[in-house]
């Protein structure tokens, strides 16, 4: 299991954003060299986790529980044979294109090291918007993204240090629970019955997935 590259993006003026200030930083693109990953702070105040990279709307995207974005290279080969059309490592706006490793079925709470620094927390996965659909220019693309169910995944900062393309990845805590990031994602999508299943993971989901599951629970008794 590896790290292909390290992508990250400039905020740039697009049409298709709903950001008010009509900027995003979807646009991610490979890097040379060592990046350095933090904590960056609470959501609505922190952006990106990684150094150089622009999260241009705070309510929604970035902050700690959201500092860094993953997406399997298995995944994307799979979206360009079926879209017909290349997708370079970044085209997702991940952070982190990875080789090897299962990241739509990593368990929440389920810790990675890369290279001989990082340690990263998985807690959720990601949610398409009408920004992501404008970036990929395609059709129904959101729809199309949620019924396939391997969203990638969301990751807060353990331990910070530096990272570069070509580093491995480690494994190194699995929970006991079977939480995944593609239950998560459902039942916070398409299948708001599968809530209550997601509560084993307890804090190490996001914050706003662990409310939604005990307010669901405790009003259908669950």
């Amino acid at each position: 299991m590896k790290l292909l590259s390290v992508n990250l993006g400039r905020a740039k003026p697009v049409p298709y954003t709903d950001n008010p200030e009509g900027v995003t930083g979807i646009d991610k693109r490979p890097v040379d060299g060592p990046v350095r990953v933090s904590a960056p702070g609470p959501k609505g105040v922190g952006g990106s986790g990684l150094a150089g990279d622009a999260v241009c709307k705070l309510e929604h995207h970035g902050g700690d529980d959201q500092a860094v974005y993953a997406m399997a290279r298995e995944d994307m080969d799979a979206w360009e044979r079926e879209l017909g059309r290349t997708l370079p490592d970044g085209a997702f706006g991940e952070n982190l294109t990875t080789q090897g490793l299962d990241v739509s079925g990593a368990r929440i709470g389920e810790r990675w090291r890369i290279g001989p620094e990082v340690v990263l927390e998985v807690t959720c996965g990601r949610i398409p918007c009408r920004t992501f659909q404008g970036h990929l220019d395609e059709k129904q693309w959101v729809k199309r993204f949620t019924q396939r169910g391997a969203p990638g995944a969301y990751l807060r900062v353990i331990e910070p240090g530096e990272i570069r393309a070509g580093d491995s990845v480690e494994v190194i805590h699995r929970p006991e629970h079977d939480v995944t990031v593609a239950l998560q994602f459902r039942a916070v999508t398409t299948e708001r019955t599968l809530l209550p299943r997601l509560l084993p993971a307890g804090e190490a989901l996001h914050p706003e997935s662990l409310r939604a599951a005990r307010e669901y629970a405790e009003k259908h008794g669950v």
